[in-house]
């Protein structure tokens, strides 16, 4: 049985090291995607105003906040825990506010998984 692992990061500065984390924790293959939540977005952080061609000082400017989100397919649950071990220990108890969001889905199929050797 396989698992999909999903980690919606908080504080993207914390990204490299739950990378690393995550690779000595046995996890061959991470896919990493920037994204915001709807509370972002109600509380001004997801501008619409960039022109098409910013300058630097626009670029600057930016006050957009984004997370990162994680997700890996690993084989066992042992390895789901040490991924949420490795996690928690970078940033601090998911229980705890602006740390983030992490989930486990059981597969009953996965395609294009290459096993680690």
């Amino acid at each position: 049985m396989s698992y999909l692992v999903v980690l919606v990061l908080d504080d993207p500065d914390h990204c490299s090291d739950v990378l690393h984390a995550w690779e000595e924790a046995g996890c061959s293959g991470i896919t990493i995607l920037e994204s915001t939540g709807i509370g972002r977005i109600r509380r001004g952080g997801m501008r619409d105003d960039t022109p098409l061609m910013p300058s630097l000082s626009d670029i600057f400017r930016s006050s957009e906040i984004h997370h990162r989100t994680l997700f890996s397919v690993v084989e066992t649950e042992d390895q789901c825990e040490r991924l949420a071990a490795a996690t928690q220990a970078i940033i601090g108890g998911l229980d705890q506010p602006d740390t983030g969001l992490m989930f486990v889905l059981q597969l009953h199929k996965a395609y294009g998984v290459v096993k680690a050797n």
